[in-house]
């Protein structure tokens, strides 16, 4: 995913966290903050150290990442959200990691229903 799509800054993570609406599953909680001047949405991912060593971490990122790009056309584009990965996500194969992602992004509204 290009820079451009991805929240990276502290301050504008505190941003969601503190005006955005949160929504969760037993795998993930997205927070969602709506932006209607953006053009597209961007996203940022938290992977936290209960989930593993670095590889583990990196691991889930990869798939989170490979999940969002596979479900771009359907995500609603003026907006920011944060993915968190909880600790379930560890042991979930690349498919099922992107059914429990689609379930909790429909939960918060930013993934259109056809998908």
């Amino acid at each position: 995913m290009r820079k451009s799509y991805r929240v990276k800054k502290e301050a504008e993570f505190q941003k969601v966290f503190e005006q955005g609406k949160s929504c969760a599953n037993h795998q993930f909680v997205v927070y969602m903050i709506e932006k209607p001047q953006q053009s597209h949405f961007r996203v940022g991912i938290s992977v936290g150290k209960k989930i593993g060593n670095a590889v583990a971490r990196n691991w889930v990122k990869r798939r989170i990442r490979q999940s969002l790009t596979e479900l771009k056309p359907q995500l609603k584009q003026d907006c920011d959200f944060i993915v968190i990965a909880r600790p379930a996500v560890s042991g979930l194969s690349m498919a099922e990691t992107k059914q429990h992602l689609v379930h909790v992004l429909r939960l918060a509204h930013i993934l259109q229903k056809d998908a």
